[in-house]
């Protein structure tokens, strides 16, 4: 079950505006990732369905989460089919995200009023989304479906959809930027984020670090 409801969780992400993204194979890895994410500032964190008994490694971050770190709104992603999402909401996601639209996924997200954020690259595939309860649309892959332009066409005639690009948004002010000024809720962000190099060298100050000065320049951007 869900530590965080439905509306906190969407709201949490649209107030932060940053979702960091990663997968890890070690347990113990990931929750020194998950804490240090948090300890930037970015609350909300998306652990990805990448590898073999992945689910085990979300079992540990729940648990840890909820002993440790009852405020962070805990997510999984690369999420393609109803059965795999189950497993994890039974193990305690707060919300969900895939690289595609499944319909199947998106009741069963909905029934257990799980946010699910599916992965659109069209105004056609948005619109489906918000037919079966999506709030927030995950733009994907963002880049390579037109960048900020994209959202920023979109939310012309839709100006009620709410997007939130992965794939194409770095860590720099000059992306952030355009993608906030496109219109975007909030950002997803992985390996530009949190560096293999952080990682390897277990340096988890530093990314916590760049959580930091990533938010701290959505700050800016929306303030101005």
């Amino acid at each position: 079950m869900a530590r965080h409801n439905r509306l906190k969780t969407l709201a949490a992400m649209k107030e932060i505006g940053l979702v960091p993204v990663f997968y890890q194979a070690d347990a113990q890895t990931a929750i020194e990732i998950a804490a240090a994410c948090a300890d930037g500032g970015a609350t909300c964190i998306e652990f990805t369905n990448r590898g073999d008994r992945a689910v085990r490694v979300f079992e540990e971050l729940t648990g840890w989460r909820d002993k440790n770190r009852p405020e962070v709104i805990l997510g999984v992603g690369s999420i393609v089919d109803a059965p795999t999402a189950a497993m994890y909401i039974g193990l305690g996601a707060d919300f969900v995200v895939g690289p595609l639209l499944d319909e199947e996924t998106a009741r069963l997200c909905n029934s257990r009023k799980i946010p699910y954020m599916p992965g659109c690259g069209s105004v056609t595939e948005i619109h489906r989304a918000h037919l079966l309860g999506v709030e927030i649309c995950k733009v994907f892959p963002g880049g390579q479906v037109g960048g900020p332009d994209f959202v920023k066409a979109v939310r012309g005639p839709c100006p009620w959809a709410e997007l939130m690009p992965t794939g194409g948004v770095s860590p720099t002010r000059e992306s952030l930027t355009g993608w906030f000024n496109a219109g975007t809720a909030c950002v997803g962000m992985g390996s530009k984020l949190i560096t293999k190099q952080m990682v390897e060298a277990k340096d988890y100050a530093a990314v916590a670090q760049a959580v930091q000065a990533a938010l701290q320049i959505i700050k800016e951007i929306r303030a101005s």
